[in-house]
């Protein structure tokens, strides 16, 4: 055709670097996938059982529902949330169900940010520049940044904080939303109390919104707290909360989401949705309700699953950490999420002319050659940064560690095999 044919608002937002990087990985016949965030266990046994019995039990489950949410998954969510929280939280008006958190995300941007707004982005980040792209507005971002450590010392992403006079700075009249992401994807920041109150006292100052990701919630180590912002004084009312039943049951391909939060934002949200997507899958959502049911039973004891989960990625973590110190990496010690970075500056130095484009990130080109050349797959840190700043942090990749056992025991054995070819 002659005409033009994409929207303008898909321009420069056309690369993936998940779809480059997972296409490269399947193109190797002999490769760990430690890249993509999924868990390759199976999920808890009482979550398979609950969609089993959506599946073959009552056959209206097979059709629509509500569409702002499936009532018993609304209505858990509501209970569940809301002592977390400190709120009494309205199934019906503060509680919205979608395709899975990315869906939330998009249902947020759609709803809230119209051209010209500013959106503050803590760097690094995820999809929250694209969505903001699509939306009319104008992403800008504040970067955490590592503080020194003693030598010989490991890094942790706790060392790495937002600097509270150049955030200040970000906001403008023009600052519509203020996105926040704890725990952190990919660094494994897990906000303190205070970091947090800062934030919510510059978002109330200029009367902004503060989308909340918190898929990672309960997956939480070393005694590290998880504190969600619209519980802190003030923050319920300009708050959007957005969580993942993927992350929460280690079930990511079922792809349910939700959003919490004030009547006032969720009636926008709502008619973005009833305008898009309208309904999500039903049995899905009777899963995962039966499944946060059952974990309301057992919260907070040994056998709640949101305590067993992170004492498990706890110890893939920590194997994961040590096979890769013992190779030369340095990981820098995650505190939340599925992910840890590790610094590759010494990989730079002793073969810093590796293959690749013009111009390209020394990291891309890194996981270009391991994956090509040591089987091991991995994402560059410095596809979650802003164009200007990504080469300031190409000299990190991100792993996954949530993994079963025996593909921690494939990266073991890629990793020394890679050891004993650099043995003299």
């Amino acid at each position: 055709m002659a005409k033009r044919l994409q929207a303008r608002r898909l321009d420069g937002i056309d690369h993936n670097p998940w779809v480059e990087f997972v296409q490269l990985a399947s193109e190797e016949a002999d490769v760990v996938n430690l890249g993509q965030g999924f868990p390759d266990f199976s999920p808890p046994e009482f979550a398979v059982e609950a969609f089993q019995h959506a599946v073959s039990g009552d056959f209206m489950l097979n059709q629509y529902t509500k569409a702002f949410g499936y009532p018993p998954l609304t209505k858990i969510l509501a209970n569940f949330f809301g002592k977390l929280l400190g709120q009494e939280i309205d199934p019906l008006k503060n509680v919205l169900v979608t395709v899975g958190a990315y869906g939330a995300l998009f249902t947020a941007f759609q709803a809230l940010v119209d051209e010209g707004d500013e959106v503050i982005i803590i760097e690094p980040f995820d999809c929250y520049e694209p969505m903001t792209l699509m939306a009319g507005g104008r992403p800008v971002f504040v970067s955490l940044k590592p503080s020194p450590t003693q030598k010989g010392e490991p890094d942790s992403s706790s060392n790495w904080q937002l600097d509270p006079t150049e955030l200040a700075s970000k906001f403008t009249s023009r600052t519509k939303a203020f996105i926040l992401n704890t725990p952190n994807n990919p660094l494994g920041k897990v906000f303190s109390k205070e970091e947090l109150e800062l934030v919510a006292s510059l978002c109330q100052q200029h009367d902004v919104v503060c989308i909340s990701d918190e898929v990672y919630q309960w997956m939480v180590f070393d005694g590290f707290q998880h504190i969600s912002i619209a519980s802190l004084p003030g923050m319920w009312e300009r708050t959007l909360t957005i969580g993942s039943a993927g992350k929460t049951f280690s079930v990511t391909g079922w792809k349910v989401g939700w959003v919490l939060g004030p009547d006032s934002l969720m009636k926008h949200l709502r008619t973005v949705h009833q305008n898009s997507i309208y309904h999500c899958a039903t049995q899905g959502q009777a899963a995962v309700a039966q499944s946060f049911e059952r974990e309301q039973l057992h919260f907070g004891r040994p056998s709640s699953y949101f305590v067993q989960l992170p004492q498990y990625i706890q110890r893939c973590r920590d194997h994961m950490i040590q096979s890769l110190q013992s190779m030369g990496f340095r990981p820098v010690i995650p505190q939340g999420s599925y992910f840890l970075i590790t610094d590759i500056s010494d990989f730079k130095n002793k073969m810093p002319d590796l293959p690749g484009a013009a111009g390209e990130p020394y990291d891309r080109r890194f996981v270009k050659w391991m994956i090509k050349n040591k089987g091991l797959v991995a994402i560059p840190m410095s596809v979650f940064f802003s164009l200007p700043h990504q080469k300031f942090f190409d000299h990190y990749i991100r792993f996954c560690f949530v993994k079963d056992e025996s593909t921690l025991r494939a990266m073991d054995q890629k990793l020394q095999k890679w050891k004993a070819e650099l043995t003299p």
